[in-house]
């Protein structure tokens, strides 16, 4: 069964060289769930959510309609100190997914530069084998002209040795 993948979710964990689950830091782990989660469109559109409703609350549902005095009003301070508080966690949230980020590209960086060195030696000793084979068909092609010449000095034409039927064959 095939999985079905979200847009928004990376995919480095299935790379060879990039550690991934209990190769990581609980701090790691953190960091990638929270660049994940923050860095997606549900958590876009949860936060506006969270302003309207707090508006809607606060202005329409507290102040006019239960016509009780609303524990924000408008211009809503209490939430412009919470949405300052959350802007300077999210600044270190940045902060931590980049380091993160970072991390795996050195990773995926030293996976390829491995890769690279290991696809070197291979064709190196691909290129000396080639060279082998090479040389053996061209002795292959010499002794076979040798052969060639010898048949043809015994009086059999196109190299090819047929016994004569009076004459046994060498034991």
């Amino acid at each position: 069964m095939a999985t079905v993948s979200t847009p928004w979710q990376t995919h480095w964990h299935k790379h060879p060289g990039v550690r991934s689950g209990d190769q990581l830091s609980l701090g790691e782990r953190a960091a990638d769930k929270m660049r994940n989660a923050m860095g997606s469109w549900p958590f876009v559109f949860a936060f506006f959510a969270v302003m309207i409703a707090w508006a809607l609350t606060n202005t329409v549902f507290l102040q006019r309609i239960l016509h009780h005095r609303a524990f924000d009003p408008y211009p809503y301070i209490l939430l412009n100190l919470f949405l300052s508080m959350m802007a300077g966690v999210q600044a270190a949230a940045l902060l931590i997914a980049a380091k993160r980020s970072d991390s795996i590209a050195s990773e995926v960086a030293v996976h390829t530069a491995t890769n690279t060195d290991d696809i070197k030696t291979l064709l190196e000793e691909n290129t000396e084998l080639t060279q082998e084979v090479k040389r053996n068909t061209d002795l292959l092609d010499e002794l076979h002209a040798h052969v060639t010449a010898i048949g043809e000095r015994l009086g059999v034409s196109g190299g090819a040795f047929t016994p004569d039927p009076g004459v046994p064959p060498p034991s």
